[in-house]
């Protein structure tokens, strides 16, 4: 864990000052200290205690930010970060570290966001253009992530955490060929956890559920903590109707995870069978929360708040939604079936005239249970690597 350096002015202070527990710069080395140690309440305490004093020091209310991320309270650290940011907009790990923040809540607009302004000061920098290209995978723009890093793999041909993040935004964008060059560059080293994800999602695609299974086990096997492999594992499992085997790897995957969108997708719907709608709900929110327009999911939602008796919050959501996609045939049927529920027998003929219309047409929007979430790219080799979790600010 990289060393906290407080403010060098603070250092100076007087050595007879230091042993004070009250005293500004030994408040920084305590809060260093236990940041260090990680004990991050302490230091989250120290570091309150010093801007109580010094409001304005913003690299100091970017180590509390780090602290408080650190210690599960990120809302807080987010804050901290954007207080921060209005005294340092141009500190690159001040930005980095907000980005981070926003990616591991769930947020990866926003995170995209913050990135964008690192990108056009380093534009062949990998850390941040691995990150904005893992953003923009989740966000369901796999080619735009592949325009953003084809340039680094050229500049970058040996690193393989750029190789496997481009082979991944090509698999998302339908290019099997070139995700197929990519792959071969990661072998050039030898069989890895990243490499048996990738022909897992090769040979998903074309179908080949055993050898699917047989290349994702091993990546299990490998790497259990690689970002998506569990969420795919699953789906092979799930459409082999091995539930209770699916349902446990899409759990492994939130554990890394708690926001990712498939594993919250699938285990929403098994959770439905099970009649767990509560529980079915909490997983859609969070997907909603990576994808807050995500066509099926929205149905799905507004299909348990049907089944639950919430008519007119389903009909509400379905309202909006076929405002939103006037050609998707089941979210017109689902409106349908709500207004005669509702004894709105002219509104639910209406909606039910424009779901065959739309049956007709034979265009719908995606269903709720997208292809695999591009997990985060692996640790690159020297100098690329990916970006860690959050470290407080430093003044160089």
């Amino acid at each position: 864990m990289m060393r906290l350096l407080p403010v060098a002015v603070l250092l100076a202070l007087s050595a007879a000052a230091q042993t004070n527990p009250a005293d500004p710069a030994e408040r920084l080395r305590a809060a260093a200290a236990a940041f260090e140690a990680g004990d991050m309440p302490v230091a989250i305490q120290h570091y309150r205690a010093f801007l109580a004093e010094f409001t304005e020091a913003a690299e100091i209310r970017s180590n509390l930010g780090a602290a408080l991320v650190a210690n599960g309270q990120v809302e807080e650290g987010i804050q901290e970060y954007r207080l921060a940011l209005k005294h340092l907009p141009n500190n690159p790990r001040v930005r980095m570290n907000l980005a981070l923040a926003y990616y591991k809540t769930g947020r990866p607009e926003e995170a995209a966001r913050e990135i964008a302004p690192l990108l056009q000061q380093q534009p062949l920098d990998p850390k941040p253009a691995l990150l904005l290209a893992d953003c923009l995978i989740l966000a369901g723009r796999p080619q735009d992530a592949a325009q953003l890093l084809a340039p680094l793999a050229e500049e970058y041909p040996n690193d393989r955490a750029v190789a496997y993040a481009l082979g991944i935004a090509f698999l998302r964008a339908n290019d099997e060929d070139r995700a197929q060059v990519m792959l071969d560059r990661i072998l050039r080293d030898g069989a890895s956890a990243e490499s048996e994800f990738l022909f897992g999602q090769l040979e998903y695609r074309r179908q080949n559920l055993l050898k699917a299974a047989g290349h994702l086990a091993r990546a299990v096997e490998l790497n259990p903590k690689l970002p998506g492999v569990h969420s795919l594992y699953g789906q092979v499992l799930r459409s082999n109707a091995r539930l209770e085997e699916a349902a446990e790897q899409f759990r492994l995957e939130l554990e890394i995870n708690p926001f990712e969108p498939v594993a919250n997708i699938e285990l929403a719907m098994l959770r439905k069978q099970e009649g767990q709608l509560e529980e079915a709900l909490k997983h859609l929110a969070r997907a909603l929360q990576v994808r807050p327009t995500d066509p099926g999911v929205l149905l799905q939602r507004a299909s348990i708040y049907s089944t639950q008796g919430r008519l007119e919050l389903a009909r509400q959501e379905l309202e909006a939604l076929v405002k939103a996609y006037p050609r998707f045939a089941e979210a017109h049927a689902a409106l349908a079936t709500v207004y005669y529920r509702l004894k709105r027998t002219a509104d639910g003929d209406r909606a039910r005239e424009a779901a065959r219309r739309a049956r007709l047409a034979g265009q719908a929007p995606p269903s709720a249970a997208p292809a695999a979430a591009a997990p985060s790219p692996p640790k690159p080799a020297a100098a690329t690597k990916k970006p860690a979790s959050p470290k407080p600010a430093s003044r160089r």
